[in-house]
């Protein structure tokens, strides 16, 4: 790719494609496709990175099923205090074939490793992404 304010064309990075598929079967079409249209000469080059090497080395990375790392990240969100990457993961988790009782587990679980106050932000962020996808 010559041009660095444009992505990879399809077939030219295997990355790319990998990860650009699995980002939008775990969040959504619509989302990682407003992400991906919504990209500037400033933030292409991050988008980019996340769609190959999150998206396409991490997470393609068969080491981990997709249900785990999902897990993972819903703890790990909580104990990074980001709430928006959590709706995000949380909808993500359900995607996944994360079930609401295992959600709920990795958020105790996150009480006792990250704190009260984190799990209880977490757990309202999860509540309400549960509740409009009709999963409680």
């Amino acid at each position: 790719m010559s041009d660095r304010n444009a992505f990879p064309a399809p077939g030219e990075s295997r990355l790319f494609d990998e990860g650009l598929a699995r980002r939008k079967a775990v969040l959504g079409e619509a989302y990682v496709q407003q992400a991906i249209e919504g990209a500037d000469d400033f933030n292409r080059p991050l988008q980019q990175l996340t769609t190959e090497w999150c998206w396409g080395e991490t997470w393609g990375n068969e080491a981990l099923p997709l249900n785990i790392r999902s897990m993972l990240n819903i703890a790990m969100l909580t104990a990074l205090n980001r709430p928006h990457e959590l709706k995000l993961h949380v909808r993500g988790a359900l995607n996944n074939g994360v079930t609401v009782e295992q959600i709920q587990a990795v958020l105790l679980q996150a009480a006792i490793y990250c704190g009260l106050p984190a799990a209880i932000d977490a757990t309202r962020t999860a509540r309400e992404v549960l509740k409009e996808a009709g999963a409680i």
